[in-house]
């Protein structure tokens, strides 16, 4: 659950910044590439922070 909370909030940041950089006039393929690029970063961060520690 916590895994979905932290994509659902990281979705809504990853659009504020595109939404940002269309209004500031950015070309939609440079905003479509660091879009992607943030995904990847997101859900690697995403899943380091929610993955479960193994008992030692």
């Amino acid at each position: 659950m916590s895994f979905a909370l932290y994509m659902i909030g990281f979705l809504i940041f990853l659009a504020g910044l595109a939404w940002g950089a269309s209004v500031a006039g950015v070309p939609t393929l440079y905003i479509g590439i660091g879009a992607l690029i943030f995904l990847g970063i997101g859900i690697f961060s995403a899943v380091a922070r929610t993955r479960s520690k193994d008992p030692s």
